[in-house]
């Protein structure tokens, strides 16, 4: 049984919920002869594999929808086996090509040339090309980006790219430039709401407007999160009550008690162990910005005022570290260190104060 958050998601841009001059706008650049490559952008949960996928179905009709799951082997340059998942129709195909850690620069030169130099058989009502959908491109290395710029160009007679990234200063550029960009918002919270509403309909279930709110507000305005609360509520307790808990996601709360670990004990020792819950965050597949973001968060919060402003400024040091680097547990730990002296030492001296 499909989970309400893929049950309930639009198939076709007329049927949007929101941003609905932006999917007119998709639906007339369909329509043009020379459709060029995209880059969709945005937070989290905004909506924009939806987009992605409506502007499938409009380019290609029902066909786009009829997806298979294969699983594609590249070899490296020392005759290493590179496998990756992905997922695709007869006119497109999905692939994450960070999956491939340091070797995505090979996934992206192989899997676009061989979907290039395959043309469409059919060309009934269809296109000349196929699409090649690309997600979390602003996680790829800075190789694996010029060579995704070298094929886009070598290639755009037989096959369009579109890009999917939550953050486009992290992407070279020369992708920039050659690509159209379609920021996709993260939806107003009236709007969320109304969604959240029509959903409920839908499954013949009542939602209190109260805890409509309270679940949008604890999402933060990602969609995809607030309708995954929903049906948690739902599992956990039906008939709705206005006050009733909403759970939230374990990894927020593991998170939030490694803060509170770290602001109770510096010593060596603590800081091994946190070192093993970050580790366990890694391995869970949380991505590494969002842990710090939330670890920064939540020390911060936690600070008094008058290292607030340091705190901040070696976590920006460490994360702008972090996307340069690859192993990010390296500087989550190295910033968590910091953070370790700097409170120990404003303790220190507010017991010295305090003596005076």
């Amino acid at each position: 049984m499909a989970l309400w958050v893929d049950k309930h998601r639009p198939r076709e841009l007329s049927r949007l919920d929101y941003h609905k001059d932006q999917a007119e706008n998709l639906r007339n650049l369909c329509q043009q002869g020379d459709f060029p490559h995209l880059m969709f952008y945005g937070p989290s949960g905004a909506g924009k594999k939806t987009r992605i996928m409506c502007l499938l179905r409009e380019l290609y009709g029902a066909g786009a929808e009829r997806l298979r799951n294969e699983i594609m082997t590249f070899t490296t340059a020392s005759n290493r086996k590179i496998a990756i998942m992905t997922m695709g129709s007869n006119y497109h195909l999905e692939v994450n090509p960070s999956d491939a850690g340091i070797y995505d620069r090979v996934v992206i030169i192989d899997l676009i040339k061989q979907v290039a130099q395959v043309h469409q058989i059919e060309l009934n009502g269809q296109r000349e090309f196929r699409v090649i959908v690309l997600s979390e491109v602003d996680e790829l290395t800075k190789d694996a980006q010029h060579a995704l710029r070298r094929t886009m160009e070598k290639y755009v007679a037989t096959c369009r790219i579109i890009l999917s990234v939550n953050s486009t200063s992290r992407v070279i550029p020369a992708i920039r430039s050659r690509c159209l960009g379609i920021r996709v918002a993260a939806p107003r919270p009236y709007e969320m709401m109304t969604i959240l509403q029509n959903i409920s309909k839908k499954e013949g279930i009542v939602l209190p407007s109260e805890l409509a709110k309270r679940v949008v507000q604890k999402s933060e305005r990602n969609l995809r999160l607030a309708i995954l609360m929903l049906e948690t509520c739902k599992v956990q307790q039906y008939p709705f009550t206005v006050q009733q808990e909403i759970a939230g996601l374990d990894w927020k709360t593991y998170l939030h008690e490694t803060a509170n670990q770290i602001i109770t004990e510096q010593t060596p020792a603590k800081l091994e162990k946190i070192r093993d819950r970050l580790y366990e965050l890694l391995a869970q597949g949380v991505p590494p910005e969002v842990i710090f973001q939330g670890l920064a968060k939540d020390l911060v919060c936690n600070s008094d005022m008058s290292i607030k402003a340091k705190v901040l400024e070696y976590a920006s040091l460490y994360e702008h570290r972090m996307q340069n680097g690859s192993k990010y547990i390296f500087h989550l730990e190295a910033f968590v260190a910091h953070f370790m002296n700097i409170y120990k030492k404003f303790l220190a001296d507010s017991m010295i104060m305090d003596e005076f």
